[in-house]
């Protein structure tokens, strides 16, 4: 197929130099042999500014959606006129065009989809856009009602991995504990206890490093003042100090792949945002949940019932639902390495038969009826 694609680098303007979503979305539909035509649009800054809760937000799209919007409709035209373009693929939020925009586009008989993997805790930044698409790509499975209810046609696709971007790297398994993501929710909770346990452990990301800064006597009392109005008000509390050994910045996609084979146990969370003591914690399958079994790592998952349709626990992953439980498991298969390299090789089968970008989009295509072969 034809396919035009609306969608930038990565989903956060915080990760800086990624290219997550070129290395999964954009590469897999050129694996499949589709001709993907690209818009020539810098999309990074709208990603930064979707959210319209605050004003500089608001301003900032005001004065680039029409921009945004008039590119779209003439690069989909004119690509549509040189040749027949058969899908518009795009990562759109409510605010960057209106509805009738992709309505216009689909009345060109062009089928659209909208990919989008925040729904689970920001469905409300889709839901205005969603119901002018044919089709809402939606990782959440609890979430396709909700489109449903909004008038939208939500079709079930889960995360996966590119394996062409994600496999194992020759390299020595020299870190015990890895975790690679941003440091909030209960993450540093989990990595306090590894630490506590004398687990040697490793959070590489944005945020981690400011948890081992050194506080004044001065900043020590107000953050522990602070903890306590915190609790009273039901926010979020602050997380718990870690040491300096345990936190690192960054990495590049590539490092990322790299410590997947370095680590000999690599962590995932599923908790999203930052819940206060009173809020309903939320939890979502990711996309490391497949990028770290392709790249061949053992896998440790804070679980999450949904991720039993794509891994057996035990089997091709191992899950914790406990800091506790967490400590428990990490000595062990630190300590049993040959328990540790089956479950390992297992996951890495399963993710490479079942859970690629590859499969995920041609499933899609076929289930929605549009996909009528490569051209």
């Amino acid at each position: 197929m034809r396919i035009f694609y609306a969608v930038g680098e990565a989903p956060s303007a915080g990760l800086l130099g990624s290219q997550i979503w070129r290395s999964n979305l954009y590469d897999s539909l050129v694996d499949l042999g589709h001709e993907v035509v690209e818009f020539d649009f810098d999309l990074e800054g709208c990603y930064a500014h979707a959210d319209p809760a605050s004003a500089g937000n608001r301003e900032y799209m005001d004065r680039v959606r029409p921009e945004l919007e008039g590119a779209l409709l003439q690069q989909v035209r004119a690509a549509h006129v040189e040749k027949p373009v058969d899908v518009l693929f795009c990562y759109f939020y409510n605010s960057f065009c209106a509805p009738e925009t992709i309505r216009e586009i689909s009345s060109w008989g062009i089928a659209t989809f909208n990919w989008y993997c925040n729904g689970s805790y920001q469905f409300h930044l889709v839901e205005e856009i969603a119901p002018a698409f044919d089709w809402s790509l939606v990782p959440e499975r609890y979430r396709l009602d909700d489109y449903r209810r909004v008038g939208a046609r939500p079709l079930y696709c889960q995360e996966a991995a590119n394996p062409t971007v994600y496999h194992s790297v020759e390299v020595p398994r020299d870190v015990d504990v890895a975790f690679v993501g941003a440091a909030y929710g209960d993450r540093p909770s989990y990595v306090r206890a590894l630490a506590d346990a004398d687990l040697p452990v490793r959070a590489y990301g944005l945020g981690w490093e400011r948890l081992a800064a050194p506080l004044s006597v001065g900043a020590r009392v107000r953050r522990g003042l602070g903890q306590v109005r915190r609790r009273i008000e039901g926010r979020p509390l602050h997380p718990p100090r870690l040491p300096g050994s345990v936190v690192a910045s960054p990495l590049t996609d590539s490092e990322m792949v790299t410590m997947f084979s370095r680590a000999k146990i690599v962590l995932g969370f599923s908790v999203v945002g930052q819940p206060g003591p009173r809020d309903p914690i939320i939890r979502q399958v990711r996309l490391r949940d497949f990028e770290a079994p392709m790249s061949g790592a053992f896998y440790m998952l804070e679980y999450v019932d949904e991720i039993e349709d794509f891994f057996v626990p035990d089997k091709e992953i191992v899950c914790f639902a406990s800091p506790e439980e967490l400590v428990d498991k990490a000595h062990f298969y630190l300590s049993h390495p040959e328990e540790r390299e089956a479950i390992r090789a297992a996951g890495y089968e399963r993710a490479l038969r079942d859970h690629t970008w590859q499969k995920r989009l041609s499933d899609a295509f076929t289930t929605s009826g549009v996909d009528r072969g490569t051209q």
